[in-house]
């Protein structure tokens, strides 16, 4: 026969919850302090001030971390002080399966070099100019997007060229 908190565990499921700006380690305290399974993947980068420079961990996700929490203990979670809401899908509580927690947490523990990239704006299909460097001013098809790198299909020359837009401007053409 199961105890309570293991059925209460079965209907847990991980959530993304959005937080106030440079909330999310602070939040993630606060939740396990409350018994609350939460999750805010960080990252140890390299960061250079006038007089020295130091190692410190950083979200991977600015503004967001998982949350498992079951209906009772969502309430709990929005009351958190640096909480702003779940994140939102069509209208329901995002979720995110226990798999890609995990795939999240296996990424992290083996590779020191992670960066979370937001591209809306460019997407498969776009047209994008080079904007800098030796390629200025040609254009091609966006075949493939990965990570901060852009996979052109280069029509002139009949080849494909990877562009890191971390070092190279590009804009939609």
């Amino acid at each position: 026969m199961k105890n309570f908190t293991q059925v209460q565990n079965e209907n847990a499921q991980w959530m993304v919850v959005y937080t106030r700006s440079r909330w999310e380690k602070k939040v993630d305290e606060q939740l396990k302090t409350q018994n609350i399974n939460s999750f805010c993947p960080t990252i140890k980068t390299k960061r250079r001030w006038a007089d020295r420079m130091k190692v410190v961990e950083l979200p991977l996700f600015s503004s967001y971390l998982f949350v498992m929490a079951d209906l009772k203990e969502q309430l709990s979670v929005r009351q958190t002080p640096g909480v702003v809401n779940f994140v939102q899908h069509c209208g329901k509580t995002a979720s995110v399966n226990n798999a890609e927690i995990e795939r999240i947490k296996t990424l992290i523990n083996s590779h020191d070099s992670i960066e979370a990239v937001s591209m809306p704006r460019i997407k498969i299909g776009d047209t994008m100019k080079i904007e800098n460097g030796l390629m200025l001013d040609w254009q091609g098809e966006v075949i493939k997007i990965n990570g901060k790198s852009v996979v052109l299909m280069m029509k002139e020359l009949n080849c494909a060229l990877v562009v890191d837009t971390d070092k190279t401007s590009m804009s939609l053409a």
